[in-house]
């Protein structure tokens, strides 16, 4: 997963009656293997995974995709049709992922914070 401040690449694919998503490394290597199949489903992912977000959306919580809700959406549970339809139907999203900041040590109590 991309660290703080870094652009998170996804396909979402709107299902019947599931969300997927899938990550991939950008748009350039997508669209190179929508015009020419010969380049690796590897070298367009980012991670061998499907995730389902049970109906909410690009922004829901990402579970595993079980074999039964992709054999229900796409007639398979083969990972690699699966991911090949939703390359082609699903929607290009991008996002910055924000940087993460905090207490550095809470259990300091309040003798962390400089007054």
């Amino acid at each position: 997963m991309p660290r703080a401040n870094d652009n998170t690449h996804k396909i979402f694919y709107k299902g019947r009656s599931e969300d997927f998503i899938v990550f991939v490394d950008d748009l350039d290597t997508l669209q190179k293997w929508k015009s020419d199949r010969s380049v690796p489903l590897t070298d367009v992912l980012n991670g061998w995974k499907i995730f389902v977000t049970h109906g909410h959306g690009a922004q829901g919580v990402l579970d595993s995709a079980s074999n039964n809700a992709l054999e229900n959406e796409f007639g398979t549970s083969k990972e690699d049709d699966c991911l090949v339809k939703i390359l082609e139907g699903g929607e290009y999203q991008t996002s910055t992922t924000r940087e993460r900041e905090g207490n550095k040590n809470v259990s300091m109590g309040s003798m962390g914070v400089t007054r």
